[in-house]
């Protein structure tokens, strides 16, 4: 399918709507385990899909991780089953677009523009050669250890208390012990959201909502709560493990589905905000705080 071109709210509105379609159904899309354990990738070039598309992509009903558009299935020489409908996934376009200077004259100008195609899974296709999966053992809680003991300089964690936090002022994560969690899992879940608030940190990524005091319920606590969640789904897929083994409760859905309605380009902004997050705590993160440099003037001859 050729991309198709929306307004830019219009794309927000759509991927709100269909998350919170989802909550009504009862299911969370950021709790929701990796099918068999692989993070939803493109068939094609094997990369992973990041931000909000690996949400979108990973509450579907297909077992698959592997998606792909129509023309990539075709160009396989496979088809797109009769009857079945893609999946919405997200990208930004850069723009070329005129605008007036502080000096009133019109020089060109570059914007981005929220846009999205639709890809299907190999479930839906036919004709298409899938890869052999090699069976893996992998030790997950290893690599949950491996993630932890790779975040460089990472804050101090102590373990004591019955609550899980994060201190700003202090750089300090606070987790119960880990036989107060229900799971091995579910300790590591948790230490994973707190360890995404503290990317926030002035010291490194300088994210709105980690330096300052907010409170319960304010658009700036839901949104880092959500890069938290975000965060955390990221690092329990790296790792292999289920997200969380909490079953999300009425309320903590009913405060979801209203701060998404309250604001519909959350989703996307803490998605992206998130993978950055993620990438830092792996080691693979880029320089967000500094802005590009300008490209300098070549000089005429």
């Amino acid at each position: 399918n050729m991309p198709t071109s929306t307004a830019p709210v219009s794309v927000y509105q759509i991927i709100t709507d269909e998350i919170i379609k989802k909550l009504d159904e009862g299911v969370v899309p950021w709790r929701q385990p990796w099918k068999n354990g692989m993070m939803p990738m493109n068939f094609v070039s094997k990369r992973p899909y990041s931000g909000i598309n690996a949400f979108l992509l990973w509450c579907s009903e297909y077992d698959s991780p592997y998606w792909l558009t129509f023309k990539q299935c075709s160009d396989l020489g496979g088809k797109v089953k009769k009857g079945e409908h893609g999946t919405m996934v997200v990208y930004w376009k850069v723009s070329d677009y005129k605008a007036k200077n502080e000096d009133g004259k019109i020089e060109e100008k570059k914007g981005f523009l929220l846009r999205y195609f639709r890809v299907f899974n190999t479930e839906q296709c036919e004709g298409l050669t899938m890869p052999k999966e090699e069976p893996r053992v992998v030790n997950h809680l290893s690599e949950c250890e491996k993630i932890i003991k790779g975040y460089k300089k990472a804050p101090t964690v102590i373990i004591a208390g019955s609550r899980a936090s994060y201190s700003p002022k202090l750089d300090e994560v606070h987790m119960p012990p880990r036989k107060d969690f229900e799971s091995d899992e579910a300790f590591y879940a948790t230490l994973f959201h707190e360890f995404t608030h503290s990317t926030g940190h002035e010291k490194r990524l300088k994210r709105e909502g980690i330096m300052e005091q907010h409170f319960f319920g304010d658009a700036v606590y839901s949104k880092e709560e959500l890069i938290a969640e975000f965060g955390s789904a990221f690092l329990c897929g790296t790792a292999g493990i289920a997200p969380s083994t909490l079953i999300a409760s009425a309320s903590y859905i009913k405060h979801w589905k209203e701060a998404l309605k309250a604001d519909n380009k959350m989703l996307i902004s803490a998605a992206s905000k998130a993978q950055k997050a993620t990438e830092h705590i792996l080691g693979i993160e880029k320089d967000y705080t500094q802005k590009p440099k300008a490209k300098a003037k070549s000089k005429k001859k």
